[in-house]
């Protein structure tokens, strides 16, 4: 396979998606905190003046010097993978990878022009072959949707913030726009996580992924269905406080809570959308142009409100029942003020309470 094509097909018997549209595996959250990153004020303007601003050369300097490019007499296991998930996800152009001395697994995607993906030794030496497939998958999807330019500037500023610590007002203005990309990014993980399961095919493996990133290579010693729970334990469990608490240690973080994302990738798996995929059903890139940006904002929206009505979180049900509750004080208040329901049983009355229901 060369740098701008293929030559050879995955290793073992895998669907292929030619011209998939990264609509496809995008979480609906990943859509709906770009579109607010976006119209956060002043971002556009900060972005144009930052693009010209940062590191990349250096960053692409940096890892040329003081990491191993993968290829194909170099970690040429990695590289296969690499060009079996581009094949699989029908990305043109295969990014350079790199495989970087870290203690700390981990895995990224970066770059303005063209992405970059770098892996740690650690995370290389934690996980098995169709384990790391998913990884790799994982890093192709984030460059396939076009991730990297956002995790670059999510870097720049975070080191930024560190220097302009001193400065009040600087500051302030640069830690915003760090906590939006920061909550942009962890959406967009979810939307990665799908992209690696559409390279594996193998939803165990991926799992075996995630609780290893949490727990370490001791598989013998942890359980999927266990590790499931946790995520369902950690939702619905505490009081308000613990919501609070939820909140201010997901702030700092870039990718969202491992059973957290272990819970919403079976999830997925288990949907009809993830069928409609594999049985190969699926926006095109070539309809990119003519998606609705209304439709996706309101689908995200929607995915949104059905997040709140439907959460186990205490917070989120304490919002969803004031929610409800107002929207049926609404509808009393209405009816008594409107005398739509004096008359017991009337279809006015019916009608008139039925609607403000159906508005909550």
């Amino acid at each position: 396979m060369t740098e701008t094509g293929f030559e050879k097909t995955p290793a073992r018997d895998r669907r292929r998606f030619p011209g998939i549209s990264s609509r496809a595996y995008e979480h609906p959250a990943d859509r709906s905190a770009l579109v607010a990153l976006r119209k956060l004020s002043g971002f556009d303007t900060a972005f144009k003046a930052l693009s010209g601003l940062l590191p990349e050369r250096s960053l692409r300097l940096l890892f040329l010097s003081d990491s191993v490019r993968v290829g194909e007499t170099q970690f040429p296991h990695l590289h296969a993978m690499l060009r079996d998930a581009c094949y699989i996800l029908d990305l043109e152009k295969v990014p350079q990878m790199y495989v970087q001395q870290d203690p700390r697994p981990n895995a990224m995607c970066i770059g303005l022009d063209e992405p970059i993906i770098v892996v740690t030794t650690s995370l290389v030496e934690l996980l098995d072959e169709e384990e790391m497939r998913a990884v790799v998958g994982h890093e192709v999807g984030h460059a396939l949707s076009g991730h990297s330019v956002y995790r670059t500037i999510l870097l720049f500023l975070t080191n930024l913030a560190l220097k302009v610590a001193w400065i009040p007002l600087g500051n302030v203005a640069v830690m915003t726009l760090v906590t939006a990309l920061r909550e942009w990014f962890r959406k967009s993980e979810l939307s990665a996580d799908r992209a690696g399961l559409l390279v594996g095919q193998d939803v165990t493996a991926s799992m075996r992924g995630l609780m290893k990133l949490a727990g370490g290579n001791h598989l013998h010693e942890m359980n999927v269905d266990a590790f499931l729970e946790q995520a369902d334990e950690y939702e619905k469990g505490g009081d308000l406080r613990d919501s609070v608490l939820k909140i201010l240690n997901m702030l700092p973080r870039t990718h969202p809570f491992t059973t957290v994302r272990a819970a919403e990738l079976k999830k997925w798996s288990e949907s009809r959308d993830y069928q409609r995929i594999m049985d190969g059903h699926y926006p095109r890139r070539e309809e990119d142009k003519d998606a609705s940006v209304t439709d996706s904002f309101r689908e995200s929206a929607a995915h949104y409100a059905d997040s709140v009505r439907t959460s186990k979180d205490p917070l989120f049900k304490l919002v969803g029942d004031i929610a409800g509750g107002a929207a049926d004080m609404g509808g009393r208040l209405r009816d008594k003020f409107t005398g739509a329901g004096a008359g017991s049983g009337t279809d006015t009355g019916s009608e008139g309470k039925g609607g403000a229901t159906g508005r909550g």
